[in-house]
């Protein structure tokens, strides 16, 4: 009964993706998901602020370039043929010093490479027709960014390949992987499962998959938690879209920033603060054994020297809303305390390398029988359909034949 042709680890975006597109090349594969948790897209795919990202942030070639680009039309398309609801509405990106022009002008450069059209420089004077209450020196509108509740996308994926008999088994979390004679042994915390072909899509717990069948990778997971605010409805009407900063290039996170969400809601943030358990969603959460792991991690100690200034201030902005306002404020300025009130937050899973480098683009390592996506941060949720594309297309012509 637990004999498959393919196997995928994690029921979010990315896992739901693959095994829509396997199923669509090849409906007579026998695939299941195993998801350890009750739920599909319980973890990064279900926190995260619900942006379509153009590709903009992106250096051409790259891994996320090209999936985000290729992605956006996939997801824009699936959304249309499924009534799910979305809105393409543009954001600006806004320097605030003249330090951020340099950065800036490489973000416009990035974006035409990467084929975007219809990219406006603008003036202060046009930030503020855009945006009525930001403040800022120059800015950037892209008009290819959207906003979509992920949430719903990965439901309809669910349901759609439950419908093409895809398994999908919750409560099975993973404890043991071995090859062995010409297929995939998984052990559960429940069952025992054989499959041909695994792939493993199981985000800030990809390195522990990863060491089940290599004690010897290069990489580790770090989790930063990204802390929101609400703007209270009173305030709401100070944004009308997606407002972001120039974000800093040695980084690869975006800044506190501002996005209308498709309910209509208005969220701040989020920060890049070090979390102390991987699905540690609250300041109080706290595991022993990750935080030992992150905290004896080579390449963590080396991030650590290098930007201890940058981890002490998240910290101290995560513990003080009047600092994060004050970010906020240099955005716009007519934004207080009293028009935010505590939101929710997620836990990025990043890549860091041994020689202490947070591995920018996505990372997939291949085993024998064995796919593992090691690192997919934002913008995998835009890029999910492509990157499923691209696993089912490797599974089909590499590891099935």
């Amino acid at each position: 009964m637990n004999n498959f042709d393919i196997i995928i680890i994690g029921a979010g975006i990315i896992g739901l993706s693959t095994a829509y597109k396997l199923i669509e090349k090849d409906s007579s594969l026998k695939i299941c998901l195993l998801e350890k948790e009750n739920r599909v897209a319980g973890h990064q795919t279900g926190h995260n602020s619900g942006v379509i990202h153009s590709g903009i942030y992106y250096k051409p070639g790259s891994l996320k370039a090209i999936n985000c680009i290729t992605g956006y039309k996939m997801l824009l398309d699936f959304c249309n043929e499924n009534d799910i609801r979305y809105d393409i509405c543009g954001k600006i990106i806004v320097a605030t010093e003249e330090k951020e022009l340099e950065p800036l002008k490489v973000l416009y450069e990035r974006g035409e490479a990467n084929g975007l059209k219809g990219l406006e420089n603008l003036s202060e004077k046009e930030l503020i027709e855009y945006e009525p209450n930001v403040r800022g020196i120059k800015g950037i509108f892209v008009p290819q960014t959207g906003i979509v509740d992920y949430k719903i996308v990965s439901e309809k994926l669910s349901g759609l390949i439950r419908k093409k008999g895809v398994e999908i088994k919750f409560g099975e979390e993973v404890k043991d992987i071995k090859l062995s004679s010409g297929k995939v042994e998984i052990k559960t915390n429940k069952n025992n499962f054989n499959s041909g072909v695994l792939v493993s899509c199981a985000g800030l717990y990809s390195d522990k998959i990863a060491l089940m069948l290599n004690d010897n990778i290069d990489f580790q997971i770090i989790p930063f938690r990204g802390e929101y605010y609400d703007l209270k409805p009173s305030a709401k009407g100070l944004i009308k879209n997606l407002i972001y900063p120039v974000p800093d290039p040695e980084f690869p996170f975006l800044g506190v920033h501002f996005t209308r969400r498709v309910d209509g809601t208005v969220e701040a943030g989020p920060n890049a603060v070090l979390a102390f358990k991987k699905e540690g969603y609250k300041k109080s959460d706290f595991n022993f054994n990750e935080t030992r792991d992150t905290l004896t991690f080579k390449g963590f100690h080396k991030i650590a020297l290098k930007y201890w200034k940058t981890g002490f201030y998240e910290m101290y902005r995560s513990l003080s809303k009047k600092e994060f306002v004050k970010s906020l404020q240099r955005l716009v300025p007519k934004i207080t305390g009293e028009d935010l009130i505590s939101g929710g937050s997620g836990v990025r899973a990043q890549a860091c390398s041994k020689d202490g480098k947070l591995i920018d683009d996505f990372l997939f390592i291949e085993n024998e029988r064995v796919i593992n996506v090691c690192n997919a941060p934002s913008p995998a949720a835009t890029s999910s359909l492509s990157i499923g594309e691209t696993i089912a297309e490797k599974v089909i012509n590499n590891y099935l034949r």
